[in-house]
């Protein structure tokens, strides 16, 4: 059917009243939530009312005559067949909801072809039978620049994976370390049960008693506000730097894609409801949800996710992100780390209200240290620096712009800045910062090698490093975590043994990845074909099964070499040049015994200042590179990278430069 036949059918069939029903419904549902009746109020309704709505909307488009008249996205007899899978994909749990909104018939029926297509499995590719570390996709590696909510979304819930609740030791672990908060927090509480009026008697004065979400807010924000006065003469210093904040219907500016905040502890003592807050001053983001049953993980928890991505993100020397759920009165303390969420267990704060004193003093009075900063990169003066020891001696490489930062919540969330030497600004040097699977090799350790086998056109070294705090190696299981056992959450189930493969985990859109530089694709690749989903894969072929107890380590890897991805090359004579140059130097890392694995156009370099001593075009990021004579794969459980570009190749049959280095 051509083009202009299908706008034939849809004009000569109009839709008129055939969605009445399912706008009744929607009306309906707004209605009982106690929200308006608009299409921003989707945001504010759980996955379960998106699920039954959906439903009605497909239940009154299969009433309709256009879907008989209209061709199957596949081998369907018509539309209408396509609307019937479609009941099953919406009726799992696993279905991403678009707004819903009044549009022309036209866009109407455009979506409906964007949804049946997207809910139809693509061919299972035929594994390899080469053992390799499985490929895994997050948030950081989208293939578009252009960040659609349901695109994120989706990945967000595969990147988080399962989310572990119940930890019985973690208020001691993340709030234990304040001085003098536990003492305090009782004394406070104390307070809270004295005189004819007192806020709290068989429960907080004052509780809404539907505990919907609009009321709820507030009163958590007044009652947090007067909590914070009565500490103050405990722990001033902090307490006035800080306050809860509650906008639910106000976007946080800094994100890509518009999002909104149900409420939060921010940095700024002055924010109030009409303030524009960006998320770099979010500290503790937090999700109320008016239902007691929204405390489950496609849910509240989810939601959490989101933010605690923002506030990742936005904040480039968070290490982790504290947050909170308040589904009805029901309360949880989650951390956000880079591998995974986990979270306090269970408590309701009308019946135990001491540890709603605890929790919010322990927000209010906790250090940037103990919030998830990273101690290490240190700001004096309006200067931030971070200290080494190289060649016996102190340095300070001072920090001079942040180059780019991974959004993601799990995974290697490599972050780079431009710095130098303390005295030698015209030395440019590039400060990246990881979180490395222990059982990989340290990119410091190759990139020194190959440095020191004088490998050409290849990023130089410069330092490389373990990062400390506390006095421990920072990782995540011991350090952020203190130690708890993810097994002990009382929704920990063994993982079931994953056959390896050499499948991809996910599929999204993504903006290509880059060991340092760009963080956008150019404008002449946004508009390229996506790949097909991959299916997932998420065991390690060294391994029986995927392991819930793996690690990640903090490392800092300096390089003295600084360019630009190629495809900000000024000419095409200066991008061809940049094209030798990455020839050769994969040719010299190859004949050094490495192997790169990861050749992409945010990975060749170019350096057009004459005064930049760096190489004039340069490959970098070793991230993935191994050593050519290797027994088996790193036992690592995933490793994102150019794979999804190399599939494309082998479904079509075109070949890009990957292929031909």
């Amino acid at each position: 059917m051509t083009n202009q036949d299908h706008s034939k059918v849809i004009t000569e069939n109009p839709i008129g009243t055939g969605l009445d029903s399912f706008r009744a419904s929607f009306n309906s549902t707004c209605g009982s939530r106690g929200i308006s009746c608009s299409p921003d109020s989707l945001d504010r309704l759980d996955h379960d009312d998106l699920q039954d709505l959906t439903l009605d909307l497909l239940v009154a488009l299969q009433g309709l005559r256009t879907p008989r008249l209209l061709p199957s996205t596949g081998r369907g007899k018509n539309l209408l067949s396509d609307l019937t899978g479609l009941n099953s994909a919406v009726n799992s749990n696993h279905f991403d909801f678009d707004p819903l909104t009044k549009c022309p018939d036209g866009e109407i029926w455009d979506q409906v072809y964007i949804a049946v297509t997207e809910s139809t499995p693509p061919p299972r590719p035929a594994a390899s039978s080469l053992q390799q570390t499985p490929w895994l996709y997050n948030i950081s590696s989208p293939a578009n620049s252009a960040e659609y909510r349901q695109d994120v979304d989706r990945v967000h819930k595969q990147e988080l994976g399962p989310l572990y609740a119940g930890l019985r030791q973690f208020r001691e672990k993340f709030c234990g370390r304040v001085p003098g908060l536990e003492v305090a927090s009782k004394a406070v509480f104390e307070k809270c049960l004295e005189g004819d009026n007192p806020p709290f008697k068989e429960g907080w004065v004052g509780w809404p008693k539907d505990a919907k979400q609009d009321d709820v807010l507030s009163w958590f924000a007044g009652r947090s506000e007067k909590l914070a006065g009565l500490g103050k003469s405990y722990n001033s210093a902090l307490t006035n730097q800080r306050r809860p904040l509650a906008q639910p219907n106000k976007p946080i500016q800094g994100s890509t894609g518009e999002r909104k905040l149900n409420i939060g502890f921010v940095n700024d003592s002055q924010a109030r409801k009409d303030s524009h807050c960006h998320w770099r001053q979010i500290l503790v983001p937090g999700e109320v949800k008016s239902n007691p049953s929204a405390n489950i993980a496609s849910k509240a928890w989810l939601d959490l996710g989101r933010y605690a991505r923002e506030v990742l993100t936005a904040q480039d020397t968070r290490r982790f992100v504290l947050g909170f759920t308040l589904c009805g009165s029901l309360m949880r303390i989650w951390e956000f780390d880079r591998l995974v969420g986990i979270a306090s267990e269970q408590f309701d704060i009308n019946q135990d209200g001491p540890q709603f004193v605890f929790t919010i003093l322990g927000f209010l009075w906790m250090t940037e240290e103990e919030l998830g900063f990273d101690p290490t990169i240190i700001t004096k003066a309006g200067q931030r620096y971070v200290h080494i020891q190289r060649n016996g001696q102190t340095e300070r490489i001072v920090i001079e712009k942040i180059m780019k930062r991974a959004p993601c919540v799990a995974g290697r969330a490599t972050t780079c800045w431009k710095a130098y030497r303390d005295g030698h600004p015209e030395v440019p040097l590039v400060i990246k910062d990881s979180w490395q699977y222990t059982e990989r090799d340290e990119e410091g350790e190759l990139l020194k090698e190959a440095t020191d086998k004088d490998v050409v056109n290849l990023a130089r070294y410069y330092h490389h490093e373990t990062v400390y705090v506390r006095g421990a190696v920072d990782n995540i299981r011991d350090n952020i975590r203190g130690g708890l056992n993810i097994t002990e959450a009382t929704n920990y189930r063994p993982e079931r043994s994953v056959l390896p493969t050499n499948e991809s985990a996910v599929s999204t859109p993504r903006i290509s990845r880059s060991g340092y530089g760009g963080t956008k694709r150019s404008s002449s690749q946004t508009g390229a074909s996506l790949p097909p989903a991959k299916r997932c894969c998420s065991a390690s072929p060294t391994k029986a099964g995927y392991n819930p107890l793996q690690n990640r380590v903090h490392r800092r890897l300096i390089l003295r070499d600084y360019g630009t991805p190629i495809y900000e090359a000024r000419s095409r004579t200066a991008l061809f040049a940049a094209f030798e140059g990455s020839i050769k130097g994969h040719q010299s890392l190859h004949q050094a015994g490495l192997l790169h694995r990861d050749i992409s156009i945010n990975n060749i370099m170019i350096n057009e200042d004459e005064t930049n001593p760096s190489w004039p075009s340069f490959l970098i990021d070793m991230d993935l590179a191994i050593r050519e004579i290797r027994e088996g794969a790193s036992g690592a459980r995933g490793k994102t990278g150019i794979e999804r570009r190399h599939s494309r190749v082998a479904r079509d049959g075109r070949r890009t430069m990957c292929d031909c280095i």
